[in-house]
């Protein structure tokens, strides 16, 4: 039904077919997919420049020279990407076997005791919220297609075809270490000898804030208590490092 306004100036109602047409909806984002490899590329950074700016602060506090502080730094550099590499290869190895065990087993008992696999599944679909009948045929439908990815998905918590990839981690990982210690190591070989403490440090810092507000963004999460923690705990990081450096640079 629509007003019109008659050549008189007096309105009249007539019927009309014509729905407005709803505007659609803006799709809505969510982040949450970007929780693993964002927490991988934000540890493996944070911890590169943190642990390097440390290492060389160390080394400088402690009165070395600027070639020791290098080498130490390039070592530095070169252990810790391995480290994380190697340490995240057998985390993730480890995590793949396991999905790899439960889907061999979740695949013996879908040939041994069907019926009770299905009955599983239709419990879990009841358990989130749909009626006994809805559950039994959300059930039997998924399951009369590929039934273990249907287990896999909702009983396991993952899909069949996106296990855990080590190697994947493990390169990533070594990667995202080695580009965050650059930054210190460059920072401390570039600047001058009565500077490059104060240097090293504000460009910490400034790489960590960067950093915090990256994995912020790229998370959607807020940007100010993201850059607060990272700064903070860094300034504190190479604060004790770089006391204990000294320590020993007076004593030895």
């Amino acid at each position: 039904m629509q007003l019109h306004v008659g050549p008189c100036g007096r309105d009249r109602l007539v019927m009309s077919n014509h729905t407005p047409t709803a505007r659609p909806s803006q799709k809505e984002r969510h982040l949450s997919h970007r929780a693993g490899w964002l927490r991988a590329a934000v540890l493996g950074a944070d911890d590169g420049i943190l642990s390097t700016a440390s290492l060389v602060l160390g080394v400088a506090a402690a009165g070395l020279s600027r070639s020791a502080i290098i080498t130490a730094g390039i070592a530095g550099l070169v252990a810790g990407a391995m480290s994380m590499a190697a340490g995240e290869y057998v985390s993730v190895s480890s995590q793949r076997d396991v999905e790899r065990a439960d889907i061999a087993l979740e695949r013996r008992e879908l040939e041994t005791s069907p019926e009770d696999e299905l009955a599983e599944l239709a419990g879990i679909y009841r358990g989130r919220g749909l009626s006994d009948a809805l559950a039994w045929e959300v059930a039997r439908e998924l399951s009369s297609g590929d039934r273990l990815a249907a287990h896999t998905r909702d009983e396991l918590g993952f899909e069949v075809d996106q296990l855990a990839r080590p190697r994947q981690a493990a390169l990533a990982s070594a990667i995202s270490f080695a580009t965050g210690a650059v930054v210190p190591l460059v920072a401390i070989a570039l600047a001058p000898a009565s500077v490059r403490v104060v240097v090293a440090i504000l460009v910490t810092l400034v790489a960590l804030a960067a950093l915090g507000i990256t994995g912020a963004r790229l998370g959607g999460a807020p940007q100010v208590p993201a850059v607060v923690r990272v700064v903070f705990w860094g300034a504190v990081a190479m604060g004790v490092t770089m006391g204990i450096g000294a320590l020993i640079g007076t004593v030895l």
